[in-house]
């Protein structure tokens, strides 16, 4: 397996004029829109070696509730896994140079999670792909890395991932 590049845009939050911009909190639909993105990367059978998010709390609060729907478990003295690693890098200005260096971490053939915000991330995708999308909040794309350019693998509304986690086998057993 090639290593690939997760990205996952915070859920819908509060309007910008509710609070600075550092502190505004997810809605009740992003709260929902972060929960069924990390189910249905579940259902998909996905797990990730590192999960790295912003730390504006939009974000850090879609990385927590998408890695709990995940079956994360906090990885107690070590810096891989699945809980959220926060990194300033992704508060606004995130590149693929920031993308790829924090990915090396991970080694090869992982999987890597980042949680955080347009345009940053639309911008990421572009520059390995060559290619132009429209990420949604609380919307996923994956990037498949061949050295520096990559191919997209996905991409994801969130109303496809909510379909993703209600079509899965453990959401019809509960």
């Amino acid at each position: 397996m090639a290593q690939q590049l997760w990205f996952l845009r915070h859920g819908e939050a509060e309007p910008h004029d509710a609070r600075p911009d550092p502190d505004r909190r997810l809605t009740p639909r992003g709260e929902e829109q972060s929960r069924a993105a990390g189910r249905a990367l579940a259902a998909l059978g996905l797990s990730f070696q590192l999960v790295v998010t912003s730390p504006l709390v939009r974000a850090l609060d879609t990385a927590r509730l998408a890695c709990e729907a995940l079956g994360c478990e906090p990885v107690v003295g070590e810096a891989l896994g699945c809980e959220p690693v926060v990194d300033e890098a992704l508060a606004g200005g995130f590149d693929v140079d920031d993308a790829l260096r924090l990915a090396a971490t991970a080694g090869e053939d992982t999987r890597v999670l980042f949680v955080g915000h347009n345009p940053d991330f639309v911008q990421i995708v572009g520059d390995l792909t060559s290619g132009t999308i429209d990420l949604k909040k609380g919307g996923v794309a994956a990037v498949r890395l061949h050295g520096r350019r990559g191919e997209l693998i996905v991409l994801l509304r969130p109303r496809e991932l909510k379909r993703i986690r209600r079509a899965s086998p453990s959401h019809a057993q509960r």
